[in-house]
């Protein structure tokens, strides 16, 4: 068997990986796969960067800006999978949000926060779990098209995903954009507020991928194949309403999210998918929206080159394992359990 470490964070989109492995489709492609349960993004791409991974539940954006060398040393990576589409929200809290009566809309937060700024009170202060994330680039975009500025009139930090309700409850942050189960548990304990969905904003975006280093993708093809192939199957059987109360206690265990069953369950909802409707296609129109966000927010240049970026997203390996499985009829069949 090959031996491989995949890191995740505590996140219901990272059911693929624990399905994989509980269920047994990393075992049926020849794969002994250990996972680790990371505490950060930060710790994710440098561990992946370094060969301490050999690959992990990553940010879209995040394969992105390592191979562009944002944040840090050039790093090329891959994404040869999308391990879900939505998912995300933009959480207030509850003071603000129904004190305000702030809602989808963020009209009335701009005129919330000019009137702040007039009586010099400080700014609101919003997290995102990484600098470059679907959350940054979401919960600007909701922000801009109000008017609000997210540079110069909000102010917006980095906080892991596991640590934001905490952060909302002491006060220490005003809301957050942040992938399930955490709105749902902020919401739960009676503190946050949903205002937007990613579905609101971004229909049908990618979210998470499964990211590897290139020079490891081609230094194990086959490897790679058979990690798709079980994480394609794995995803299309965590689609399977079906499955929901199986795939819920999976997730609640705390060596995985380790969140409520019913925060869960509210969480993975409707609009959250892994598998059906080409949700896993690694899309060059995603990477190319993730990089014009990247550009309008100042994190690259206009005139640079992105064309390897955009080439890190890789639908010829997505379709490989697709092929390889016999296409819809065979995921179909996975999506049993067979």
């Amino acid at each position: 068997m090959s031996a491989l470490t995949l890191g995740f964070i505590p996140l219901t989109d990272c059911a693929p990986l624990l399905v994989a492995r509980d269920l047994g489709y990393f075992a049926r492609e020849g794969l002994e796969v250990s996972l680790s349960r990371e505490a950060s993004w930060a710790t994710i791409r440098d561990k992946v960067a370094v060969g301490a991974l050999d690959g992990a539940h990553m940010l879209a954006p995040m394969v992105l800006a390592s191979t562009l060398g944002l944040g840090g040393e050039p790093q090329s990576m891959i994404a040869p999978l999308a391990l879900n589409q939505n998912g995300s929200a933009i959480t207030l809290s509850r003071d603000l949000a129904e004190g305000w009566g702030l809602g989808q809309d963020a009209g009335p937060l701009a005129r919330l926060i000019a009137a702040r700024r007039a009586t010099g009170v400080r700014r609101l202060t919003f997290a995102v779990v990484f600098p470059y994330s679907v959350h940054n680039y979401l919960l600007r975009y909701w922000m801009a098209q109000a008017g609000i500025d997210p540079d110069r009139d909000v102010q917006i930090v980095v906080t892991p995903p596991p640590r934001m309700v905490e952060q909302l409850a002491a006060g220490a942050i005003d809301g957050f954009c942040v992938g399930a189960p955490w709105s749902e548990v902020a919401q739960e304990a009676g503190i946050g507020t949903v205002v937007a969905e990613a579905g609101d904003i971004w229909p049908n975006g990618s979210d998470k991928v499964l990211g590897v280093r290139e020079d490891w993708a081609m230094a194990h093809p086959e490897t790679l194949q058979g990690l798709l192939r079980a994480l394609m199957g794995a995803a299309a059987w965590a689609d399977d309403v079906a499955n929901r109360e199986r795939l819920i206690e999976i997730l609640a265990r705390p060596d995985g999210v380790g969140a409520a069953p019913s925060a869960l369950a509210k969480g993975l909802g409707d609009r959250l998918v892994f598998q059906k409707n080409g949700a896993s296609l690694p899309s060059h129109d995603h990477a190319a929206w993730f990089l014009s966000q990247m550009i309008r927010w100042g994190q690259v240049a206009g005139d640079a080159d992105l064309s390897k970026a955009t080439a890190a997203f890789r639908p010829d390996l997505h379709q490989q394992a697709t092929l390889a499985m016999g296409g819809p009829e065979a995921t179909a069949s996975l999506r049993q359990g067979d």
